[in-house]
């Protein structure tokens, strides 16, 4: 069967403008931005004839090829096997060995938290990477996840007036070496956790304290929402006010989906995994 002279006729007629591109480009030098361009530009043509070959191929292609070695498709895994974890007191939480990923679930009456309390969405998520890189037992892995569990409670702790540990539960999982990162990211990702940096709301649960060279830091919006740390009340300026930060919560709920119960977030998961 003989290709149709119009198609034969276009291929001849690409094949020659990108001789004569590929010319018109290796003569003499191009400048930076003229370089620029063509890149962008070639790019895109070869994006289009991908998509041509796609659409002429009479075998449909799949949307996406499913690889368990993505490091975004096993922090998705990891962050399933984390939430079906039992919830515990962090006021109970033990030294174990061990470094992975964690969340921390409110249940109290503060009323900036009235949306997510006894939610199954977590008020923070984190990681805890292994005090040895290739750590390949738990043991080696140090207890990296049970001190900083343990340092949160103790942060928690001083925040006098606003919150009570007795009001907090987690879920902790230990994770084999290297992937603790790609979890935390999946779970920032689903849950918007409100004391998460990412969120930009209530960052600073993490914080440590200034050293006396930086002591002229904002505090952090936790800190002013949460006072009792005594490194940060020698801070004398908020990062925002508390009405600033009440008001960027109520904003943040309204468009941020809450979990009532695990059912909705393994909904969710199982809908993420269509889009890998």
């Amino acid at each position: 069967m003989k290709t149709p002279k119009f198609r034969q006729t276009a291929a001849e007629k690409l094949r020659q403008d990108l001789a004569d591109l590929a010319a018109e480009a290796t003569s003499s030098p191009l400048a930076p931005r003229r370089r620029k361009q063509l890149d962008a530009q070639l790019r895109e043509l070869m994006a289009e004839l991908g998509r041509l070959l796609h659409e002429l191929d009479p075998i449909r292609q799949p949307a996406a090829v499913f690889d368990p070695s993505n490091p975004k498709v096993v922090g998705r895994f990891i962050s399933l096997a984390l939430v079906a974890q039992p919830r515990q007191l962090l006021k109970g939480v033990e030294a174990f060995y061990g470094s992975g990923v964690y969340a921390i679930y409110y249940n109290g009456s503060f009323p900036s938290y009235a949306p997510i309390t006894r939610s199954e969405t977590p008020i923070y998520v984190g990681q805890a990477a292994p005090a040895m890189s290739n750590a390949r037992t738990a043991m080696e892995q140090g207890d990296r996840l049970a001190r900083r569990l343990r340092d949160h409670r103790s942060n928690i702790s001083k925040a006098t007036g606003t919150l009570n540990i007795d009001d907090f539960e987690y879920r902790a999982l230990v994770v084999q070496s290297g992937w603790e990162s790609a979890a935390e990211d999946f779970l920032i990702h689903l849950f918007r956790p409100v004391w998460n940096s990412e969120t930009n709301i209530l960052y600073g649960l993490g914080k440590h304290g200034d050293s006396a060279e930086t002591r002229g830091n904002k505090r952090s919006p936790w800190d002013t929402l949460h006072p009792g740390r005594a490194w940060a009340a020698q801070t004398t300026e908020d990062a925002r006010t508390p009405t600033q930060i009440t008001a960027d919560l109520q904003a943040h709920f309204e468009s941020t989906k809450i979990y009532a119960n695990l059912d909705e977030v393994l909904h969710d998961f199982i809908d993420e995994l269509r889009q890998v």
